[in-house]
């Protein structure tokens, strides 16, 4: 097989293994380098300071595994439901990716599953996966990969798909064709997802500023809130669709998957808030163990449902 005929077999395997899209592109420099150095400068990062450690490798991403030619990109959609939130609603929250199993463990072993079929493909190839994890500028390869642009809420958006998707990347010395990137940017003039941010996290356009951000908040912040904080988490629990939830291009295209392995658990898509202060280190781990809710740990939910049941209710 040539080049282009490798490729086409590659991303057919993706297919079959229940992946929603797949492209592939070079590793060349990220055309982001410089903006990445400025929201880095700007403190945008707040206490993710492994992005610092890792900024030369997301700017160069031919440094993460020098051998590599390529990387095979892979989205994989979770998008469960439209929410359906009234007035005076008052219920914890979560963002829809967290709603089922570790989906590093999920994808992870997927990944692997595609990475095989690489080699069977390219006999003697080399591979390297990757789910949001490592210093792999997982959007930007995807955009190179012909995926989808970077909408101005900084998520990739698949004009068949939406945003509510998972990328997976595995890296590899297979000679493969790369595909176009997707060059246009679809979102226009439309800004409802900068204006529907209840924290006012954007500053402008493309510009994230996490430390305003409730995901960030719930997941990654490191230590208490201060009043502001508390204040903003508002009814999340863990995560925020807020801006991706008013995005047209997934009011009128995200459908809800049917992966069995990324079905919803009740205990988690609504986790019992009181319970959860309660619960002993032990306790969690065989609850939350094997979810999203691991990342901020035990104390790090508790902060959040503390802040959520001393809050002031779900904003309009």
């Amino acid at each position: 097989m040539n080049t282009v005929e490798r490729s086409a077999a590659v991303k057919g395997r993706a297919t079959a293994l229940g992946f929603a899209a797949a492209g592939i592109t070079t590793l060349g420099e990220n055309a982001h380098a410089a903006e990445l150095d400025r929201w880095l400068a700007a403190g945008h990062a707040g206490t993710m300071t492994y992005l610092q450690r890792q900024a030369r490798k997301r700017k160069e991403p031919a440094l993460i595994m020098p051998q590599a030619r390529t990387a095979v990109v892979t989205l994989t959609n979770y998008f469960h439901e439209t929410p359906r939130h009234g007035r005076g609603d008052r219920h914890p929250r979560v963002a829809q990716y967290a709603w089922s199993a570790d989906y590093h463990d999920v994808l992870g072993a997927r990944l692997e599953q595609l990475a095989a079929a690489i080699r069977e493909v390219v006999p003697e190839a080399t591979t390297r996966c990757y789910v949001d994890a490592g210093p792999v500028p997982e959007r930007e390869l995807a955009q190179r990969a012909g995926l989808g642009w970077i909408g101005k809420n900084m998520m990739l958006i698949h004009p068949e798909i939406g945003s509510f998707t998972f990328i997976g990347v595995v890296l590899t010395d297979a000679d493969l064709a790369p595909d176009l990137p997707f060059d246009v940017d679809r979102c226009g003039t439309c800004r409802r997802c900068l204006d529907a941010c209840p924290t006012e996290a954007f500053p402008e356009p493309h510009v994230l500023d996490a430390t305003r951000c409730i995901s960030y908040l719930t997941i990654e912040h490191r230590g208490d809130f201060n009043d502001q904080q508390r204040a903003d988490v508002g009814d999340w629990v863990f995560g925020c669709d807020v801006c991706q939830d008013v995005c047209p291009w997934n009011v009128s295209f995200a459908q809800a998957t049917a992966d069995p392995e990324l079905a919803p658990r009740a205990g988690v898509r609504a986790p019992d808030l009181p319970a959860l202060l309660e619960m002993d280190e032990d306790a969690f781990a065989r609850q939350y163990g094997d979810t999203p809710f691991a990342r901020p740990g035990l104390r790090g939910m508790r902060r959040n449902a503390a802040a959520v049941l001393d809050g002031a209710g779900p904003r309009e």
